[in-house]
């Protein structure tokens, strides 16, 4: 399996770094890593990664935002989908409207035209219209809005759990299997 993972600036890295953990164990998946200038920024406030290259060391391999030369912008390199955790208002925005400015919008749009799966960790509260706007447009064109929202019939007890909780049911929606939750009617 072939896999683009993207980490935008806004807050929540910890869910794109938690699933390239998850994923960089995993010798049959390769990760194709881009992050924006402003996740290297949040990064180091948000987690226990001090620098950015801590995080590049999880994935295959890394491209940096303003390389649209980079083999995920072309439709031709094959992949199975795209992860975009954290994803900010404004690549959603972006990726609503085809505005390939970046290589994280570019390569959202690419999964979109190839009808590849594109699952966007949509990390804003409250909502404008704007925004359930661009939702409704990425839904339409194939793509899957993902809030990072806990289940809470497994009682977590740490942030950890409710992490695990949401990339776990990223990694469904790629049928990658793991043992983050326990699943509904599962006993513990």
């Amino acid at each position: 399996m072939r896999l683009i993972i993207a980490i935008t600036g806004a807050s929540g890295s910890i869910y794109g770094i938690r699933l390239l953990e998850c994923l960089n164990a995993r010798k049959d998946i390769e990760t194709h890593l881009v992050m924006s200038t402003t996740a290297g920024t949040v990064i180091p406030y948000e987690t226990a990664y001090t620098h950015v290259d801590q995080v590049k060391r999880l994935a295959t391999f890394c491209y940096p935002d303003d390389d649209l030369t980079a083999p995920v912008a072309s439709g031709t390199f094959l992949t199975d989908g795209m992860i975009v955790a954290p994803c900010s208002a404004k690549t959603l925005s972006a990726v609503a409207h085809g505005y390939g400015a970046t290589l994280i919008a570019r390569a959202a749009d690419v999964c979109l035209k190839e009808r590849r799966k594109l699952a966007l960790v949509f990390r804003e509260t409250p909502l404008t219209l704007a925004h359930i706007d661009n939702m409704k447009r990425v839904t339409a064109m194939g793509g899957m809005v993902v809030p990072p929202l806990p289940g809470f019939y497994t009682r977590p007890t740490t942030v950890d759990e409710i992490i695990n909780h949401s990339v776990g049911k990223i990694l469904d929606l790629f049928g990658i299997e793991h043992d983050l939750f326990r699943r509904w009617g599962e006993k513990s």
